[in-house]
């Protein structure tokens, strides 16, 4: 598992104060990329030098809790599912008191940047998901 901390600042909610829905998947996103970051797969590298994009092609969100500004969360992130070119990402919010908040589950698929087809995850990298 993968562990993510962050702080709900005020851009992440709406005019009543509380996390604006869609910034659920903007916060499990940048914990998905400081995962690949810390994995030694940093965006960057996949946009620039890599053979390979990973779309998003599946992704769902469940509210429990509410969030307000200035809350303090980690988001856990676990490989709930590892295909021959897929993986299943599960996330789940955390507030300081240890409550589940809300959860985010995306599916992403390995897409050749020439072909446009998906292809296999490469090895090294889902070497590194699989530790997780």
């Amino acid at each position: 598992m993968f562990v993510w901390r962050t702080t709900v600042k005020l851009h992440d909610t709406d005019a009543a104060g509380l996390l604006f829905y869609g910034h659920q998947f903007k916060m499990a996103h940048d914990c998905y990329e400081a995962l690949l970051e810390s994995i030694g797969f940093p965006m960057a590298w996949w946009l620039r030098e890599s053979d390979c994009f990973l779309p998003i092609v599946h992704a769902s969100a469940d509210f429990k809790l509410p969030l307000f500004v200035g809350d303090k969360i980690e988001i856990r992130l676990r490989v709930e599912k590892l295909g021959q070119s897929s993986y299943t990402l599960a996330q789940d919010i955390v507030d300081s008191k240890g409550r589940s908040v809300g959860t985010v589950t995306t599916v992403h698929v390995v897409v050749d940047k020439k072909s446009g087809r998906k292809t296999p995850i490469p090895d090294k990298f889902r070497a590194a998901l699989e530790k997780l």
